[in-house]
C-alpha cells in the first residue's frame, strides 16, 4: 500500500493495533511510532520499521510535516519463507514485536522505485514482486529489536528528528548538540554507538534520500534539486549522489522513465543481495 499522511496541528492519534505483520518504508517526511510502554521511534526515508501483528501502538508527526510511505504486509508463512532462521524458536513476531532498520543505499533506491511503480499508471506485477521481495529481504535482514532506551538514546532521536525535519539545512555538530542538551564530543560518540554511523553521514543520507524523490519526480532540473537539498553545485550533488546510490541523478532519471528500467531494477536487486 501507498500511504500519505497530512496531520492536523495538535491532533493526538489514538492507539491502534496492527492487523498483520507490517514493514513501513517512509519515502518522504517522517513519523514517530509510540509502542506501548516504550520510547518513541523515529521513522525517516532512510529507515524500515517492523510492527508485529496485534501489537498496540500510536503515531505522531514531529514538525507536523506528515509523511508518505510504502507498507508491505506479511503473513507468518511469508516471514518463514523469507527469514526461516529468524522464525525458529519463539518466532520473529514474538522476539521482535517492534524493530527498526537503517536501510542500505541500494534498499533506499529500491524503495523509491517500488513506490514509483505502485503509484504509476502502468503496473507490472512481476516487476513489483521482484522489487518488493528483494526489499523485504534487505529490510528484514537488517532489523534490530527496540530495547528499552538508555538515556543517551533520547539525545540521538532528538538529533535525528531535527535533521529529518530540515534535511537541506547545513547543520553543525554544535547546533545539534545544543538541541540535544549535550556536548558535541558526547553527541558524536553516542550517535555513532546508537546508530552505527556518524552524524555527518546520517545527515548526508537524509539529504540524498530527500533529493532521490525529487530526481524521480522529474519536475525540477537537477541543479535546482541540488541547491534545495543544500549542495553547493550540480557537480557536488552528482558526485555525492553517485557515491551513495551507484548512479548519477541524470542517469537514474533517464533509466526510471525509459526502456532501461528493467536493467536498473536488476542492478538494484543485485546490490541489495550483495549488501545482505
Amino acid at each position: 500500500m501507498h500511504i500519505r499522511c497530512r496531520p492536523v496541528p495538535g491532533q493526538r492519534h489514538p492507539v491502534e493495533h496492527a492487523t498483520s505483520n507490517v514493514i513501513a518504508l517512509p519515502t518522504a517526511g517522517l513519523f514517530a511510532l509510540h509502542p506501548t510502554e516504550r520510547h518513541p521511534v523515529l521513522a525517516t526515508p532512510g529507515h524500515a520499521v517492523f510492527l508485529s501483528c496485534g501489537r498496540p501502538y500510536r503515531v505522531s508527526f514531529p514538525g507536523c510535516i506528515g509523511d508518505e510511505c510504502i507498507t508491505l504486509r506479511l503473513t507468518p508463512e511469508g516471514l518463514d519463507r523469507l527469514l526461516p532462521e529468524a522464525m525458529a524458536g519463539d518466532g520473529f513476531e514474538e522476539a521482535t514485536p517492534f524493530a527498526r532498520a537503517l536501510l542500505s543505499p541500494a534498499a533506499v533506491l529500491a524503495r523509491s522505485l517500488l513506490e514509483r511503480r505502485v503509484t504509476g499508471v502502468a503496473v507490472d506485477p512481476l516487476e513489483i514482486e521482484e522489487l518488493g521481495i528483494g526489499l523485504l529481504r534487505s529490510a528484514l535482514g537488517a532489523v534490530r529489536p527496540l530495547d528499552r532506551p538508555r538515556p543517551q538514546a533520547r539525545h540521538v532521536e532528538r538529533v535525528k528528528e531535527a535533521i529529518c525535519v530540515e534535511p537541506g539545512r547545513k547543520w553543525t555538530l554544535a547546533e545539534l548538540a545544543a538541541l540535544a542538551g549535550v556536548s558535541p564530543f558526547h553527541l558524536a560518540h553516542v550517535f555513532q554507538r546508537e546508530v552505527g554511523t556518524s552524524v555527518h553521514r546520517y545527515a548526508m543520507h537524509a539529504r540524498l534520500a530527500q533529493a532521490l524523490q525529487a530526481v524521480l519526480d522529474a519536475r525540477l532540473d537537477i541543479t535546482s534539486i541540488a541547491l534545495d537539498a543544500g549542495f553547493a553545485s550540480h557537480s557536488h550533488f552528482t558526485a555525492r549522489f553517485r557515491a551513495c546510490f551507484g548512479i548519477t541523478p541524470d542517469a537514474l532519471r533517464r533509466s526510471a522513465r525509459g526502456a532501461q528500467v528493467a536493467s536498473l531494477r536488476k542492478i538494484v536487486t543485485a546490490r541489495m543481495a550483495a549488501a545482505a
